[in-house]
């Protein structure tokens, strides 16, 4: 089991930047592929980034590649989030995810859920 807890998320100007840190307890964080995914107000929780276990394999939603870098550091338990050049439109509840499946794309394909940061950006 692990335990997911995010922070970095804040107030930004439109074309700024954040990164968000999820840091993970238990002793097989490795072994999860790692999921970021945000949710608007009255919008479905949609996701943004994936990566693999080793880190060696990522994937991006359209609305977001070219702009936000996923990462993570295994000796840290630790997954990123880097967002450049944001917009408006980025505007929700940043939550990062753990699973062990093979499938990634969507929320009901990951077991484990932080809490959530909430990301503002000001146009």
């Amino acid at each position: 089991q692990v335990q997911l807890v995010e922070s970095g998320g804040g107030l930004v100007q439109a074309g700024g930047s954040l990164r968000l840190s999820c840091a993970a307890s238990g002793r097989t964080f490795s072994s999860y592929r790692m999921g970021w995914f945000r949710q608007a107000p009255g919008k479905e929780r949609e996701f943004v980034a994936t990566i693999s276990w080793s880190g060696g394999m990522t994937y991006y939603a359209d609305s977001v590649k070219g702009r936000f870098t996923i990462s993570r550091d295994n000796a840290k338990k630790t997954v990123y989030l880097q967002m450049n050049s944001l917009k408006p439109e980025d505007t929700a509840v940043y939550y990062c995810a753990a699973m062990t499946g093979v499938n990634f794309g969507l929320a009901s394909d990951y077991d484990y859920w932080g809490q959530g940061t909430q990301v503002t950006v000001s146009s």
